[in-house]
């Protein structure tokens, strides 16, 4: 979506959603909605140990393993900001 003139002075004005440009909704509809997430996928990770009983090691599996990839996701952020890139 292109930004069109301005009412008065004819500059352009960036079209704004609850008075955030799109690259700002964006980033934060990536971080805060990605978070939410995979609180709830963590939560039904517990709860899927929790029924069928698996003991602490079972559980650890259970995150170690269903989890892995949501901590590439985090470290895909933190190195990013830690670069600077992000």
């Amino acid at each position: 979506m292109s930004a069109g003139p301005g009412p008065v002075t004819g500059i352009p004005v960036e079209p704004t959603v609850f008075g955030l440009t799109e690259p700002e909704l964006a980033e934060i509809g990536l971080t805060w909605g990605i978070g939410a997430l995979i609180v709830m996928m963590l939560a039904i990770i517990w709860k899927i140990a929790r029924e069928s009983q698996a003991g602490r090691f079972g559980t650890f599996v259970l995150f170690f393993v269903l989890a892995f990839g949501m901590v590439g996701f985090i470290a895909k952020g933190l190195i990013a900001r830690i670069l600077g890139i992000g």
